[in-house]
Formats: structure tokens, sequence, C-alpha cells
């Protein structure tokens, strides 16, 4: 056997050993994407205006929704207690306001950004997740439609304890949605001061008075 035929037999050797080793070696730790996602947000955002760090903090609901992984049904659930308890009523004891003053709310998808005046009021930008009436050109898919909300729902007459109870949760719903769904893409209007009274009432209206769009 030459010296040729050594070496050859030796370098297979050698690699059938780096292949055993490389099978028996402890596999990398996965890369945690959460951990990269969230510096990832802070290295890019820079505060400017009304827009602050604090805007991409997360509160533990954020971080459990935007997690890699869904959240147990146990976790949300308990979310979503946390959330209920952060809705008021309120204040005036009206729920109901203005449906025509409501309808440019939802019709109005400005506010909150960097440019704006912190105390110039944000719409409710409704059109772009759902369709609320027919006479609208366009409108988002990502919430379901809002056609006849009222009407189909039966909240004609706010005597009626089921009426007032459709009432309640609708309030509910536009002031922390999270409070029924804890991974709801729809935005906390009344949690976060997005909306103020005033205007939660006229969109409720716009939802709720047989004389809305949205209800025809």
């Amino acid at each position: 056997m030459t010296l040729k035929h050594h070496l050859s037999i030796a370098a297979v050797a050698t690699a059938a050993a780096a292949v055993v080793s490389g099978c028996a070696a402890p596999r990398a730790p996965a890369p945690d994407y959460d951990k990269m996602a969230d510096a990832m947000m802070k290295t890019s955002f820079r505060a400017q205006g009304q827009a602050k760090m604090d805007r991409v903090q997360q509160d533990p609901l954020q971080d459990a929704c935007s997690s890699a992984t869904a959240p147990p049904e146990s976790v949300t659930k308990k979310l979503e207690a946390t959330q209920l308890a952060t809705i008021k009523p309120p204040a005036s004891g009206q729920y109901i306001g203005d449906w025509k003053s409501g309808e440019k709310l939802a019709e109005n998808g400005r506010g909150m950004t960097w440019s704006d005046k912190p105390e110039a009021d944000s719409g409710g930008n409704c059109y772009n997740c759902h369709e609320l009436a027919k006479s609208q050109i366009s409108y988002g898919t990502i919430g379901p439609s809002l056609y006849r909300y009222g009407k189909l729902r039966g909240v004609q007459n706010p005597a009626d304890p089921g009426s007032a109870a459709m009432v309640q949760y609708t309030w509910g719903k536009l002031y922390n949605a999270k409070a029924y769904s804890a991974c709801s893409e729809m935005p906390r209007f009344g949690h976060f001061k997005v909306l103020n009274e005033k205007q939660l009432q006229d969109l409720m209206a716009y939802l709720l008075d047989p004389k809305s769009p949205v209800n025809q």
C-alpha cells in the first residue's frame, strides 16, 4: 500500500470522525426573536414632538400578544379581566351623543403623530377596519362589518334591559376592546385617551342611533 493510499485512508477517517463529532455536538440555542424584535423597535424609533419613547414600551398585555408564541387561554383570560376593570362608564351617565359628529369622527384618520398638536382631537379611523354604511366609497376588512350594527342588535329602546346591556357592551368595546379579546387589533380608545368622552358618545350614536346611516 502506497503512502498516497495511507494518506487517503487517514483523510477519510478524519472526515468521518468530524461528521460523528458534529452530530453529537449540542445544538446552539434558538435565537430570542422576541428580544430581537424589541431591540429593533427601540433602536429604530426616535422621540419627536408628542411621539415619545413610551410608545415603544409594552404593557403586559402587549408583551404577551406580540410574542412569537400565542399566549395560552389561561393567560388571555387573566389579561381580559385586568382590561375589563379599566373600563369607565361616561361620567355624565349619557352613553349616546350625536351620530352626525360620530360619522365625521369615524371617517377621520388623523391624530397623534409627531407633527400633530397634542391638544388637537384625534380621529376614530373606524373606516380603516370596518364597513359602516353603504355610502362608504372604501373601507378596511381587518374588523367585521358594522353595517346595521344597532338595527340587528335591537338597541332601539334604551329602557329594555337587553338593549341596556348591549349599549354598555358597545361602550366597553370602544373604550377597551381588549377586555373582550385580549389580542384584538382594535385600539383602546378610552383606555389610552385616544378619544375623549364626547367623542366616544358620538361614535356610540353613529353605531346605535336609528337615524344613523349605519342602521339604514
